[in-house]
């Protein structure tokens, strides 16, 4: 079995414990490191190339945001799921802006944690319900207006429609049953969505189809 190796990062060495012995208790996940900070972590994270990090926003010396984005910008195979217990909106949103796959508050239960943690790795959308519906409202409707530029042109009608699903978040499986396809057709209809709108992972796809207007909350 593969491993996953997890980078931890967060100031509190009572957190970073209690994540180690839940990713550490799985046998396809492996902690290889912890940091108490922003810039200890990104040394880290450049000498162990994890293929998660898990963090808080709020950390010394390297605020979480600036540390997400020059993650990605030097290690964009490395994806990092937000684990904080400040849900603020401000800074759900600005984590995925920056490169986060994912957000999630630290008072989930461990099994919840790891579903996340694997959802991550898979290339999905992990997000706190606490935390969508509010980004979707504040950030999205009426807040900003649709983009009339042609970035879904590239897009078919059925990858259209796939992306409007995913927005919706539906998973592969999901897909494929509502339009009738196969598991496989749906996951080359996200790859080629993925490509064509030069977007990294299904977070970033969902932000740019409420963006765009393709979907909007309630629709």
């Amino acid at each position: 079995m593969t491993e996953a190796s997890v980078l931890i990062w967060d100031e509190q060495e009572l957190m970073r414990v209690g994540l180690r012995m839940v990713v550490d208790s799985q046998a396809d996940l492996t902690v290889v490191g912890e940091a108490g900070d922003g810039e200890a972590g990104l040394t880290q994270a450049l000498t162990l190339r994890p293929d998660l990090v898990l963090m808080d926003v709020r950390l010394p010396r390297l605020d979480g945001i600036s540390a997400i984005a020059q993650l990605h910008a030097v290690l964009p195979g490395t994806r990092v799921l937000v684990i904080t217990a400040c849900d603020r909106d401000e800074y759900a949103y600005a984590a995925l802006r920056a490169g986060a796959s994912g957000f999630v508050v630290k008072d989930v239960p461990a099994a919840e944690m790891l579903v996340a943690i694997r959802g991550v790795l898979r290339g999905d959308a992990m997000i706190a319900p606490s935390v969508t519906r509010r980004l979707i409202d504040r950030y999205v409707t009426g807040a900003v207006a649709p983009l009339t530029d042609a970035r879904l042109d590239v897009l078919t009608d059925r990858e259209r429609e796939v992306l409007g699903l995913i927005a919706r978040g539906l998973n592969n499986v999901e897909i494929a049953e509502k339009l009738f396809l196969g598991e496989t057709t749906v996951k080359t209809h996200v790859a080629r969505i993925l490509t064509k709108l030069h977007i990294r992972d299904r977070v970033e796809a969902v932000v740019l189809a409420y963006e765009s207007g393709l979907v909007r909350p309630g629709g």
